[in-house]
């Protein structure tokens, strides 16, 4: 009952309230997140980008000889948080490289209240404790996908650090569709359909359980995990895929950690 409590509010006072926040910018910006106010490329992040190549895109002259859409800007696709986090690839494959800019000093520049997170200064990350006991902290970026990216294109808030059943709790909540590549709310890195007759089927479970562990090192304290799984493969394969598979259900272990991307609407 407490950790269905605890899962609850990162769901209503962590993730929603972050999408809220997104969208105030939004409203109050005329852009999106990290956009060119002057001249709107639709995509988070988008002052970074450049068409064409080195020629910044908030600056970027008229008449030009290519289309300006996403796909003929270079520099796309870099995710806007508030510092690293977890090391690239330590929460699941596939993570983008860090924008520049930042995302509480954007929001703090437009006004825009956050949530309370774990406090002043960390209102992007939130803590709670995973099924065997372990502190596990989440943190909210933003980026833009490209089309085609099976985790949904177009931008999306990216939720680093969830545990296998908090993932599919989240899901289920967001868009009543517990499948880690259906819906508005996705797994991080998921291959593109490669079938006619995976088109509108149902997908996969998320690609973790919690009777594996995640060999995240803390040396210092002497609590490295000494024989982690193996992180599973994320399968395009439609029913369980990898959502069966057996840890070695050590319940001291720190339970392995997915991320996801929530599609926005703007």
């Amino acid at each position: 009952v407490q950790r269905n409590a605890e899962y609850q509010k990162a769901v209503n006072k962590f993730a929603y309230q972050w999408k809220m926040s997104y969208d105030q910018y939004y409203q109050r910006t005329g852009v999106v997140l990290g956009d060119c106010q002057q001249a709107p490329t639709y995509m988070v992040n988008g002052s970074e980008t450049e068409i064409p190549a080195g020629t910044n895109a908030c600056t970027r002259a008229g008449s030009m000889a290519v289309a300006g859409i996403p796909e003929n800007f270079a520099n796309r696709g870099l995710k806007i948080c508030s510092g690293q986090g977890y090391t690239a690839g330590q929460v699941g494959p596939g993570d983008a490289a860090l924008a520049t800019q930042n995302l509480r000093t954007l929001m703090t520049r437009a006004g825009v209240r956050m949530p309370p997170g774990r406090g002043e200064g960390h209102e992007d990350r939130f803590l709670y404790i995973d099924s065997n006991g372990n502190a596990v902290e989440m943190q909210v970026c933003f980026q833009w996908n490209t089309s085609g990216t099976a985790s949904g294109a177009g931008n999306v808030m990216v939720i680093r650090g969830l545990t296998p059943d908090l993932a599919r709790f989240m899901d289920q909540v967001i868009d009543g569709k517990p499948d880690s590549r259906e819906g508005r709310f996705r797994m991080q890195s998921r291959p593109a359909h490669t079938a006619a007759g995976e088109a509108n089927a149902p997908g996969t479970q998320w690609e973790a359980n919690n009777t594996e562990g995640n060999n995240i090192a803390n040396t210092a304290a002497n609590s490295a995990m000494t024989n982690s799984d193996a992180r599973q493969t994320v399968t395009n394969t439609s029913g369980n895929a990898g959502g069966t598979a057996t840890g070695r259900t050590f319940d001291e272990d720190r339970v392995i950690l997915v991320t996801a991307h929530w599609t926005m609407e703007q």
